[in-house]
C-alpha cells in the first residue's frame, strides 16, 4: 500500500495490523503478554491482523497467522534472524499499519522493511536493552544500545512509551515523535475477591500458620529482576517470604533467601497466577530498570499495597503513602523499611489495599487496545516524511 492510500482511510475502516515482534508464544515475558491481548482486542474489534516472530511459534493465535523466522538463543531468549520472509509477509499482507514489538533485531529489519514499502509504522518500546547490558556487565554496550535504538525509532511514524519515566529518557536520547501508552490488566482474573477463596485460605494458613504478613514477588526470576534484594528482609519482624515465577537466576536467588525459608511458588500462569497474588498481603518490587511494571498492575488489581524502587514505570503504579510506598533504588534498608511499615499496620494494609484496586480499574485491556488503535490511526492519517536511516 502506498502513501496516498493510507491517507485516504476512513476513521472507523477496518485495519489490517501486521505485528513484527522480538518474542511470542511459547516465550512468556511482558512483550509476549502485551502481544497477545493486542491481537486479542484486534480480533475482538473486528480488524484483520499477521504476526512475524522468532520461532518455534504457534501457526496461529487469536485468529492471526503466524509467520516465524529462524533464532539463536541469547541468555534463553530466542533472537529472531531476520530473512526475506518478513519482507514477502508485509508485500503480500499489505497491512495498513506496522506494529513493531520492542523493536531491537527483528524489528530493526521490520522498520526499515516498512519504510521501503511505505507503510506507516508504530514503533512500541519496552525493552530497556541500554539498561540490561548494565546489568549483564556490558556497560560499554550501553550507549551504543541508545544509538541503535534511535536509529530503528526514528524511521517509525510513531514510539509509543509504557511510562512517564520512560519517555522522559527517550527525549533525552533523541528519540522523535513519542507518545504515551500505557498496559492494560486484566481486571476480572485479578481481583481481592480470589482472597477468600477455599483453596487461598487453606494455602494462606499452611504458609503463615502464626498469622505471619506474607510477603512476596511474582515475576520473571532473572538477573535484572534483582529478586535476591529481598534477603535485606530477613530481619523485619513476623513476615514470610514468597517468590513465584521462574527463570535463569532462580538458583541463585533460592541461595540468597535460604536464611528466610522463602517459598518458592514456581512458574505460574492464568488462573495460578491470579491465586499466587490472592495468597500475598504485601507485592515488593525489587528490579531497577522497570519501563512499566505490569506485575505491579496486577498486584494493585488484586488488592496489594506495593513497595517498589523510586525509579523508571513504579513512579506511575505507586503513590507513596496511598497505594504503596517508593524506596531509593539502591537502598536496600529503606525496602526494609518499606516492608516492615506496611506489613506491621493491618489498617494501613486495608487502606491501601482499597486504593490500589481502585487505581487501577479503569486500566482495562480493551481501553488500552482502543487507545492504541487511536495510535495506529494516527499513523496513518498523519503520516509524515520520514527518511530512511540506511543501515538500521
Amino acid at each position: 500500500m502506498r502513501r496516498d492510500d493510507v491517507q485516504n482511510l476512513a476513521p472507523g475502516r477496518r485495519l489490517r495490523v501486521a505485528v513484527v515482534t522480538e518474542s511470542f508464544l511459547p516465550t512468556r515475558n511482558g512483550v509476549t503478554t502485551s502481544v497477545c491481548r493486542v491481537l486479542e482486542h484486534l480480533r475482538a474489534r473486528g480488524h484483520d491482523a499477521v504476526v512475524v516472530c522468532p520461532g518455534p511459534a504457534p501457526e496461529s493465535y487469536a485468529g492471526a497467522p503466524v509467520v516465524t523466522v529462524p533464532a539463536v538463543r541469547f541468555r534463553q531468549f530466542p533472537v529472531g534472524l531476520p530473512t526475506p520472509a518478513l519482507r514477502r509477509t508485509l508485500r503480500s499482507f499489505a497491512p495498513d499499519v506496522v506494529h513493531l514489538a520492542s523493536p531491537f533485531v527483528l524489528g530493526a529489519r521490520g522498520a526499515r522493511a516498512a519504510a521501503r514499502l511505505e507503510l506507516p509504522a508504530v514503533a512500541v518500546f519496552q525493552t530497556d536493552v541500554a539498561g540490561f547490558a548494565k546489568t549483564y556487565h556490558l556497560g560499554a554496550l550501553s550507549g551504543l544500545a541508545w544509538r541503535w535504538v534511535r536509529r530503528i525509532h526514528a524511521t517509525a511514524d510513531l514510539t509509543l512509551a509504557p511510562s512517564t519515566a520512560t519517555l522522559s529518557a527517550l527525549e533525552s536520547h533523541a528519540v522523535p515523535r513519542l507518545r504515551h501508552w500505557a498496559r492494560g490488566v486484566d481486571g476480572d482474573r485479578f481481583r481481592p475477591g480470589r482472597r477468600v477463596a477455599p483453596g487461598v485460605v487453606a494455602a494462606r494458613k499452611a504458609m503463615a500458620p502464626h498469622g505471619e504478613t506474607i510477603v512476596g514477588y511474582i515475576g520473571r526470576v532473572a538477573p535484572e529482576k534483582r529478586v535476591e534484594r529481598l534477603a535485606a528482609l530477613a530481619d523485619v519482624p513476623g513476615v514470610k517470604l514468597v517468590v513465584g515465577g521462574d527463570g535463569p537466576a532462580r538458583a541463585t536467588v533460592e541461595r540468597a533467601l535460604r536464611r528466610q525459608d522463602a517459598t518458592f511458588l514456581g512458574w505460574l500462569d492464568g488462573d495460578r497466577l491470579a491465586d499466587a497474588y490472592a495468597l500475598l498481603d504485601v507485592f515488593v518490587h525489587t528490579g531497577t530498570e522497570e519501563t512499566f511494571g505490569q506485575t505491579l498492575q496486577e498486584a494493585q488489581a488484586s488488592g496489594l499495597p506495593v513497595v517498589a524502587p523510586g525509579c523508571g514505570g513504579p513512579l506511575d503504579l505507586v503513590r507513596p503513602g496511598v497505594n504503596g510506598l517508593l524506596y531509593e533504588p539502591e537502598d536496600d534498608a529503606g525496602l526494609a523499611a518499606a516492608v516492615a511499615t506496611i506489613a506491621g499496620d493491618p489498617l494501613l494494609r486495608a487502606r491501601m489495599s482499597l486504593a490500589a484496586r481502585s487505581g487501577v480499574e479503569h486500566r482495562s485491556w480493551e481501553a488500552l487496545g482502543d487507545e492504541l488503535i487511536g495510535h495506529y490511526r494516527t499513523a496513518i492519517g498523519e503520516r509524515p516524511a520520514v527518511p530512511l536511516v540506511e543501515g538500521a
